[in-house]
């Protein structure tokens, strides 16, 4: 306090807080008078941090998902930034057009797969809405990501540090979950201004049969191309029908990429000797660097790149291609003939993912994990030899099971695993599942599965093939 004998600080009781020992004020040591700074930009600093911390639920609120990320917080923050760059209500006539084109659009699907409809609801969403409806998704999505760098925070603390901190080590947790929520809210924000649908990442994230497309983002997506916007609702339509249609008649497709995912997460560790040089660099003068610390920081919070991590990121990357070709594949059979630029938009759709779409966009933010389907061309290629080699149908039966998915290697060579084990093109996909006839011998099956009880695939069928 001023006029108080033990004070250092220069001050005078006339002081209003600069110091008196040189020019402007300053204080021995302390530039400007204050030791951080601009005191009004801490100040702001420490305000944004109070509202972070009242954010928190209360005791007793299950606010938080099992992994300590605050999910409604990031729910928020995401509301937030849309609402920050505009996002008008969905009109009558808008939800009239986006209903017409997603039933028109899954009625000429019919034609292109034997997988019936999977469309039981279609809607229009502004952004806000997108927002709300898929955050469920994106909690169970991310969580066995988020929870891994929230787990790792305290995990990873000198053994000396944590033993002093005892209690502290479920504060620091809860922070931590705190600064993942928020990151993931911005990122997941910033991916509302980007999407079409409901299924932009390969996955239904509004819950199975419910399509969606959003207005605001088909316009978006059309400028440039020169296409009437009737042409790119209805190819915009397709695809998203056609990735319902996949799920809903793949049972096993959605827990196969959340197990990918949760593997990806499962062999993540982090430096924390580059995180502890990061945050040793900052300069404390600087509110802006305390900010971005604060909230996450581009890279903040990066995994290492190991050998196990490219491995499980290059069997997530095929599942994504997979899927993605598939619905270029049969989309585009569909609309044949039927949308006079539906080449233009496959080809604005491809771009699109080339350049990083928004599933990249948004894994890379939150944890560093590129979704990026850099294979999407080689795994459309492999989808249509099949197409051709054995139609729609046996095309499509290879989703009976992950252990018939194609795997990297047969992207680099789809000849091979479209003429099947024993060069046979017109391969009976039922000798691959073990759907023998009332009079085979289990001594026939042997043999084709090589004797071994194999799968017919030359042992590329061993759980990870759909990776």
């Amino acid at each position: 306090m001023p006029n108080d004998p033990d004070d250092e600080s220069g001050r005078g009781s006339g002081d209003s807080g600069s110091g008196s020992g040189g020019p402007g004020g300053e204080g021995p040591g302390m530039p400007g008078g204050f030791p951080l700074g601009d005191p009004q930009q801490m100040a702001q600093m420490l305000r944004q941090f109070a509202d972070m911390m009242a954010a928190q639920p209360a005791p007793g609120a299950q606010q938080a998902s099992p992994g300590g990320v605050n999910w409604d917080m990031a729910k928020n923050i995401a509301r937030h930034t849309v609402s920050q760059k505009g996002d008008a209500s969905v009109s009558p006539v808008d939800s009239a057009k986006v209903s017409e084109a997603l039933r028109l659009a899954d009625l000429w699907l019919d034609g292109a797969t034997p997988l019936p409809s999977g469309v039981q609801t279609s809607q229009a969403w502004s952004r806000s809405e997108w927002v709300e409806r898929t955050m469920p998704a994106w909690s169970r999505l991310c969580d066995p990501l988020t929870s891994r760098i929230v787990e790792s925070m305290g995990a990873n603390m000198p053994e000396e540090m944590q033993s002093v901190a005892g209690p502290l080590m479920g504060m620091v947790r809860q922070m931590g979950g705190m600064l993942v929520g928020q990151q993931a809210g911005q990122a997941i924000g910033e991916l509302a201004g980007e999407v079409v649908g409901s299924t932009d990442i390969g996955l239904p994230l509004a819950g199975e049969g419910r399509a969606a497309l959003i207005p605001a983002g088909v316009q978006g997506f059309g400028e440039g191309l020169g296409v009437p916007e009737e042409e790119v609702r209805l190819y915009l339509a397709a695809r998203e029908a056609a990735v319902h249609r996949l799920y809903a008649h793949v049972p096993w497709l959605r827990s196969h990429v959340h197990g990918l995912i949760e593997e990806y997460a499962a062999g993540m560790s982090f430096d924390m000797s580059a995180l502890e040089e990061r945050l040793g660099g900052i300069d404390l003068s600087d509110p802006e660097a305390l900010q971005e610390a604060l909230s996450g920081g581009e890279g903040l919070l990066q995994p290492q790149d190991t050998p196990q991590q490219k491995a499980s990121l290059a069997r997530l990357e095929t599942a994504i291609a997979l899927i993605e070709g598939w619905v270029s594949v049969v989309v585009d059979d569909a609309v044949r003939g039927r949308l006079p630029q539906s080449a233009s938009l496959a080809e604005a759709t491809r771009r699109r993912r080339a350049t990083g779409g928004p599933a990249e966009h948004t894994f890379a933010t939150l944890v560093g994990l590129e979704l990026r389907p850099r294979r999407q061309r080689e795994a459309a290629r492999l989808w249509t030899a099949l197409t051709e080699a054995r139609g729609a149908e046996g095309r499509d039966a290879v989703w009976e099971h992950p252990d018939l998915m194609p795997s990297g290697e047969d992207l680099d060579d789809p000849d091979a695993f479209v003429a099947g084990p024993d060069g046979d093109v017109d391969l009976d996909i039922s000798r691959l599942t073990g759907d023998l006839d009332p009079g085979e011998s289990r001594d026939r099956k042997d043999d084709e599965d090589g004797g071994d009880g194999g799968d017919g695939r030359d042992g590329k069928g061993d759980g990870d093939g759909g990776a």
